[in-house]
């Protein structure tokens, strides 16, 4: 981006519901990937009163290190989340990611850059919180277990499971 430099998007998707969360930043590091779960996923799965068990990352350096040093590892540590990764050299374990990258540059990057020139992050960012809000909330999904529901109607529907089976563990 003119004046600012890269752009980095941290993603976040929920792999059962496919609830998005997306955020910008102009580096890759650990604290920015430990920011989008601390600014706004986190925060979700409280407010639903869901525990956030696990997440499943690529091998990337902002998400992988020493788990005394490593602010990414740490924050997991604090919030109790397990962390897995991907296979190496293996796109296809983080299919439901790299498919939700593939639409957000089709049906948002694409057409944004095309009609407005973006100043700042800030500004990117909010046009990109309104693609996701209805990504997640208008947008039907053929994907697993949507059977055609939003993803937050499918998160929703699936929220009462899932605090049952978190207090049998």
């Amino acid at each position: 981006m003119k004046g600012v430099g890269r752009i980095y998007q941290q993603t976040f998707i929920d792999t059962y519901a496919k609830v998005a969360f997306a955020k910008l930043y102009d580096r890759k590091t650990p604290i920015t990937a430990a920011d989008l779960l601390n600014d706004r996923v986190v925060p979700f799965y409280d407010e639903h009163e869901v525990k956030l068990q696990r997440v499943l990352t690529d091998r990337g350096t902002e998400f992988c290190g020493s788990p005394e040093r490593h602010e990414y590892q740490l924050y997991l540590a604090v919030e109790d989340i397990d962390h897995t990764r991907t296979k190496t050299k293996s796109p296809q374990t983080n299919g439901i990611c790299e498919r939700f990258h593939r639409t957000v540059l089709d049906e948002f990057y694409r057409t944004a850059f095309r009609k407005k020139v973006y100043l700042s992050i800030a500004e990117l960012q909010a046009d990109l919180d309104s693609w996701v809000a209805n990504y997640n909330t208008s947008r039907p999904h053929q994907g697993r277990w949507c059977y055609g529901k939003t993803p937050m109607q499918t998160f929703l529907d699936a929220t009462p499971l899932a605090r049952e089976k978190i207090m049998r563990h």
